[in-house]
């Protein structure tokens, strides 16, 4: 039995950081990854589709350049082996980046194959056991496939398949509304391909307002993305020139099939129940406010504890776990404000509540809007699409959430987010002088509009 200081399972975007804070202090820690350094952000998710997304955008652009003046003759043809081979060059240069850095580092064994546990203290793998007094699980999440009719009779993609795609689809039907599914339809139909997005729910990107969603269908159904929402029985089959999918107002004649509804954790595999640790209903490993699980001396980070399911929050939770353990500090998850984006274009970023979980919450609120059209910036590049919308606490002055879709909203964003972290009030940040010409320069307007609504 070999023994360490701590054991690390899962390779993801907190866990490696956790791991080599931990030498840093001197201590013996193993690494254990079942495949690929970096996790799914690395390796299937932000930065291979994001890669994805700029050659769509890329293409995008070239196509309406007359718009610019600026004339291309022909068609514009796209390279699909380019374009991946393009996404796995940044995905491999960030996978070495680590294991250079991993393989420089005195204290850090790294292991690659299945981890179990055999009891709190102890997991096998690769036929050996290992024993540390501290264990973090960093295991990550996987596209999860529902039971539809014929669903296992078709060959699907997943959001981790689609990415080596070399060849352009003659029709994507994509099955979820949410936010992977609709990057890759938008990026898809960018590349030339008819794209259908079929969604059971009444509306896509079902977490946000109705406004920012219908917003989001009218960017979509701007490019020619077919969408089908309030799906029900949706079914698959077999079909000569690929698959047909149906459903109970539509019929579409696919080449391929996207599934994207949804991500499971990667924990059912992990021999939880020898450790006695406990998750809920879906597989989540329950943990407290320092991710802590039930069984002492075991915590869980990243999207296999249910507390985010993000590169950023994964992140986060190392950041909490460093701080508390290592540093004497006493971070909680609980104070944690939820942002994140949707990498449509233009693109939405999201912080704290949602208008909805405003009027919910009783509080008197006030509500402000602002077009993407009375926005200089988004007019001089042309693209004016979306809006911008905060909800603010009447009473103590604060910003309870915002949305913002449009040009750079994902960036933008982030005025907003340090704002509410630093606790500031909305007539402090009013007083603000940002720069112009840029889409950051409105929040102090768009603040200045804000209004009392009835709940």
């Amino acid at each position: 039995m070999k023994s360490f200081d701590a054991i690390v399972i899962g390779a993801g975007q907190a866990g490696p950081f956790l791991a080599a804070r931990m030498v840093e202090k001197g201590m013996k820690v193993a690494l254990i990854e079942r495949k690929f350094l970096g996790g799914t952000c690395v390796n299937a998710g932000c930065m291979p589709t994001k890669t994805l997304v700029a050659s769509a955008r890329a293409a995008h652009v070239a196509r309406n350049g007359a718009v610019y003046g600026v004339n291309l003759s022909g068609e514009i043809a796209i390279d699909m082996k380019v374009v991946r081979a393009r996404a796995e060059t940044v995905t491999m240069n960030a996978r070495n980046g680590l294991i250079g850095w991993f393989a420089g580092m005195d204290g850090m064994t790294v292991i690659y194959g299945h981890a179990r546990f055999e009891d709190p203290k102890t997991v096998s793998v690769n036929g050996e056991t290992l024993t540390a007094p501290r264990i973090f699980l960093n295991v990550g999440a996987r596209p999860v496939i529902p039971e539809l009719s014929g669903v296992n009779d078709i060959d699907y993609l997943t959001s981790t398949s689609i990415i080596h795609l070399d060849t352009l689809p003659r029709h994507l039907a994509v099955i979820g509304g949410s936010y992977i599914g609709l990057e890759f339809a938008q990026m898809y139909r960018r590349f030339g391909a008819e794209v259908s997005v079929i969604e059971h729910g009444p509306k896509l990107a079902s977490r946000e307002d109705d406004d920012i969603s219908d917003a989001i269908a009218d960017v979509l159904r701007s490019e020619g993305i077919d969408i089908h929402t309030g799906a029900s029985d949706i079914a698959f089959a077999r079909s000569r020139d690929g698959i047909t999918v149906a459903t109970d107002s539509a019929r579409i004649d696919a080449s391929h099939v996207l599934i994207a509804t949804g991500r499971k954790p990667n924990t059912d595999d992990l021999g939880l129940n020898a450790a006695g640790v406990i998750t809920d209903k879906h597989g989540y490993i329950t943990v407290d406010d320092s991710l802590a699980t039930n069984v002492d001396g075991i915590w869980a980070l990243g999207d296999c504890n249910g507390r985010g399911a993000f590169t950023h929050t994964s992140y986060n939770d190392f950041e909490i776990a460093a701080a508390n353990l290592l540093d004497g500090d006493d971070r909680k998850v609980s104070s944690r404000i939820l942002a994140y984006a949707l990498y449509i274009d233009p693109p939405l970023g999201r912080v704290g509540m949602t208008e909805k979980q405003a009027r919910a919450s009783g509080r008197k609120i006030m509500i402000s809007t602002r077009p993407m059209s009375r926005v200089g910036r988004a007019n001089e590049r042309g693209e004016t699409k979306g809006f911008m919308k905060v909800i603010a606490d009447a009473e103590t002055k604060k910003i309870l959430g915002a949305a913002i879709l449009g040009i750079e909203g994902d960036e933008v964003i982030h005025g907003i987010i340090d704002a509410m972290n630093a606790g500031t009030t909305y007539p402090a940040l009013q007083w603000s002088v940002p720069i112009h010409p840029t889409v950051s320069e409105l929040i102090p307007t768009l603040l200045g509009d804000l209004k009392p609504v009835q709940l």
